[in-house]
């Protein structure tokens, strides 16, 4: 164990299940919105690691892996005692090294840029948080709720869009959540999905070919939430920002996309994501 933490009596362990009642005062002493059951949700589809002081959590960093290529650093969060003395920087260099040689994205907040580009990640775009209660919104008639049945196809689709294997991924949405879906004959082209999440619910990812599927996705699953909180995280640049307010979903700011070891990607894909499953996994 490192000078530091024998000094500060903090040690760094593998996250167990024990810990999540730790995390889930962690993250609302940090003004999260993350419900245990999303905690939970990261947990299961991730490796992380946890700072402890005696039996106290004071601070988490997960690595939610992506087949062999990619993965998303996430949960990154450090109690307020404890910042300006490394610990952040700690917990996410131990979480990229059990990501090994993958491709790391990761969504900073204004605070963590400087530290992350240290690390070697470098800016792609800006996500934006939409977040409100939902107004009136009208169905358009060529989307439709889809079952477990269509699974391969979303999973390819998103696959395409996000350039990595999220199979375990889409499997625990099926599971919490459901999926909407715009066809084209009889093959699905596009897709969307919606599940409970933090103050209310979250609709994503949303994986379309252009901004007007996505656009109706989006209304097609908000015009069944009138009056409910529902959060929609969008890169900054589709083009859905005015709509959503439009609904009620007022822009609450964002944070920065990031990635270590870019992969090559070998074509431009046919569709794209226009909305995260959630700023953890993108």
């Amino acid at each position: 164990m490192d000078e530091f933490l024998q000094r500060e009596s903090i040690v760094l362990a593998p996250f167990e299940a024990h810990h999540l009642d730790g995390a889930v005062a962690l993250s609302r002493a940090a003004g999260w919105a993350h419900r245990r059951e999303d905690w939970e949700m990261i947990w299961s589809l991730s490796e992380g690691r946890v700072a402890l002081a005696g039996d106290r959590v004071v601070g988490t960093a997960f690595m939610t892996p992506f087949g062999d290529t990619c993965a998303a650093i996430n949960m990154i969060i450090v109690d307020e005692s404890q910042r300006g003395q490394g610990l952040g920087r700690k917990l996410t260099t131990a979480v990229l090294e059990l990501a090994g040689d993958r491709e790391c994205r990761l969504r900073a907040t204004s605070d963590g840029l400087p530290l992350y580009e240290k690390l070697g990640f470098v800016t792609t775009h800006k996500i934006t948080r939409h977040q409100g209660v939902t107004g009136r919104v009208d169905a358009p008639a060529n989307v439709e709720w889809i079952g477990s049945a269509a699974l391969p196809a979303i999973k390819a689709l998103d696959s395409a869009a996000f350039g990595a294997d999220r199979d375990a991924l889409h499997d625990v949405l099926a599971n919490e959540g459901t999926f909407a879906a715009i066809r084209d004959g009889d093959g699905i082209v596009a897709f969307a999905a919606t599940r409970l999440f933090g103050k209310g619910e979250v609709v994503g990812p949303v994986v379309a070919a252009n901004a007007g599927q996505a656009r109706d996705l989006l209304a097609f699953i908000l015009s069944g939430k009138e009056g409910r909180v529902v959060r929609v995280d969008i890169p900054e640049d589709s083009g859905l920002s005015s709509p959503l307010e439009e609904w009620g979903l007022r822009n609450e700011g964002g944070v920065v996309a990031m990635v270590r070891r870019a992969g090559a990607r070998p074509h431009t894909p046919a569709v794209q994501t226009f909305s995260l499953a959630s700023q953890a996994v993108g």
